[in-house]
C-alpha cells in the first residue's frame, strides 16, 4: 500500500501523480485542492486549512462532511497530522509532497518530521518527492539503489549524525567504511549506472536522488 501526503506547496513543484495509480492520497490544507484540481479524490484531508479560499472550504467541507479543522495554533504542523493520518492506513510506502518550495522553514521542518517518522517506523518507507528531486532517509545496513533515468545524481549527506562506515559499491564514485562528518559536503553528485548498494554501520544518511530537468 503506497500513499501519497499532498500538502499545498507550489504546484509547479509537484510530481506527476499518475506515477502511483493504486495509492491512496491525503491532502494537506491546500494540497487538498491540487489534488482536486488534478482530478484525483483523496482518502482524507487534513490541517488547519488557512490557505485555502471560502469557496474552495465550502468544496472540501461537501465531500468531508465530518472533517474537523486543526486548530491554528497546535504543537503538531500540518504535515505532521497528515503522516500520523497515513498510518492508520497500514502502508508500505508513504510518499510526501508539495512541502519543498516556497517557505524553507516549513521544508525544514517537514524534512524534521519525515525523518522522524522513519526512526520510529523503520519497516515504512518514507519518501519526499518533488519534480525534480527524491529523498530518502538510510539507517544502519545495507540498501541497494536501481538507477532511475529521472534521476541522474545522487548525493549523500549525514542527517542529524555523523555517518560511520559508509560504503557505496558499482557507484562511478566508490568509497569503502569512510566517515561523514556532520556539515560534510564531501558526497555530492555521484552516479549510477547499474544496481549498486550504500551502506553504512552508524549513523543516519539522507540519500537525495536529483536532475537538472
Amino acid at each position: 500500500m503506497i500513499v501519497v501526503v499532498a500538502a499545498g506547496g507550489p504546484v509547479a513543484e509537484m510530481p506527476d501523480f499518475s506515477l502511483w495509480p493504486s495509492a491512496l492520497f491525503i491532502g494537506v490544507d491546500a494540497g487538498t485542492v491540487v489534488l482536486l484540481d488534478r482530478g484525483i479524490q483523496p482518502v482524507a484531508a487534513v490541517g488547519d486549512f488557512d490557505s485555502v479560499s471560502t469557496e474552495e472550504m465550502e468544496k472540501i467541507g461537501e465531500l468531508f462532511p465530518e472533517l474537523n479543522r486543526a486548530a491554528a495554533e497546535k504543537d503538531e504542523t500540518d504535515t505532521e497530522l497528515a503522516l500520523e493520518k497515513a498510518m492508520g492506513f497500514s502502508p508500505e510506502r508513504i510518499i510526501i509532497t508539495g512541502v519543498t518550495g516556497g517557505r524553507l522553514d516549513h521544508y525544514m521542518s517537514a524534512l524534521h518530521a519525515i525523518y522522524n517518522y522513519q526512526r520510529k517506523f523503520p519497516a515504512i518507507e518514507f519518501v519526499l518527492v518533488n519534480r525534480q528531486n527524491r529523498i530518502r532517509f538510510l539507517s544502519p545496513g545495507i540498501h541497494r539503489v536501481k538507477p532511475d533515468e529521472k534521476y541522474h545524481y545522487i548525493s549523500f549527506y549525514p542527517f542529524a549524525e555523523e555517518v560511520h562506515g559508509f560504503t557505496l559499491k558499482d557507484f562511478k564514485y566508490e568509497v569503502s567504511s569512510e566517515t561523514i562528518p556532520f556539515g560534510s559536503t564531501r558526497f555530492i553528485s555521484n552516479e549510477l549506472k547499474t544496481e549498486g548498494t550504500v551502506s553504512l554501520t552508524k549513523g543516519s544518511c539522507i540519500m537525495i536522488e536529483s536532475s537538472d530537468n
